[in-house]
């Protein structure tokens, strides 16, 4: 468990040195899978629950927050990098909350939605674990929980297939970026897994495709809260 902290922990550290260049990096279009295939997949995923209202958890610089907002959707925005959340609520985003997923966790966030979308912003191992158990309770009844992350076929390269803690890397982006986090791995069972231990039914799980290799960009799994 203290490990597990510990390297929770890393993860934020490292997302606060890198505040600046990722918010330059998504405002300028720099990351080719996400304006190919997984922002549109994403919100395309949460449109299709209809909601009235949406929580957005590790919203980053409010990107999907901001685009959910312009369709009519009542949306709250949290993440734990104050850089990031200052940057959202200036692009607009009027309800934006500084918390970390541990305060979520602990009930810090009093507020119900109809979806709750985390958006490659569940990263951490036991932090997430934790979020996860409490996210029935952001939900209306039969609310709707989307994630999108990683695919583990794609992003376990050479390494065994089994969860666990992995080194980072900025390959591809810019030398402004420093210091990767680390990142908790997770394979298809797993997340499948903790899903159902959460309170969640898994009622789809979409692999949007990258046009340029014909293989999967992301895992999105849409889940519904457990009656």
């Amino acid at each position: 468990m203290s490990r597990d902290i510990r390297t929770d922990a890393e993860v934020l550290a490292s997302w606060q040195r890198n505040a600046a260049p990722w918010i330059a990096a998504v405002r300028g279009g720099e990351i080719a899978s996400r304006r190919l295939v997984t922002d549109a997949a994403v919100l395309d995923a949460v449109l299709a629950c209809a909601p009235r209202s949406v929580i957005d958890l590790g919203c980053g610089e409010g990107w999907l927050a901001l685009a959910l907002a312009r369709r009519g959707v009542a949306v709250t925005g949290v993440d734990a990098v104050p850089e990031l959340v200052e940057a959202a609520r200036a692009a607009g985003l009027a309800d934006c909350r500084l918390l970390t997923y541990e305060q979520v966790a602990q009930g810090a966030l009093p507020c119900r939605a109809d979806a709750v979308v985390c958006n490659f912003s569940l990263i951490g191992a036991t932090c997430v674990d934790d979020l996860l158990h409490a996210v029935p309770a952001l939900l209306e009844p039969q609310g709707t929980l989307v994630v999108q992350t990683l695919h583990p076929l794609m992003a376990c390269g050479d390494e065994s297939y089994i969860d666990g803690w992995r080194a980072g890397s900025w390959a591809g982006f810019s030398r402004a970026f420093r210091d990767a986090p680390p990142w908790y791995f997770r394979t298809l069972e797993s997340w499948t897994a903790l899903l159902d231990m959460s309170g969640f039914d898994l009622r789809s799980l979409r692999e949007p495709l990258d046009p340029r290799s014909g293989k999967p960009a992301s895992v999105l799994f849409m889940a519904q809260r457990r009656a």
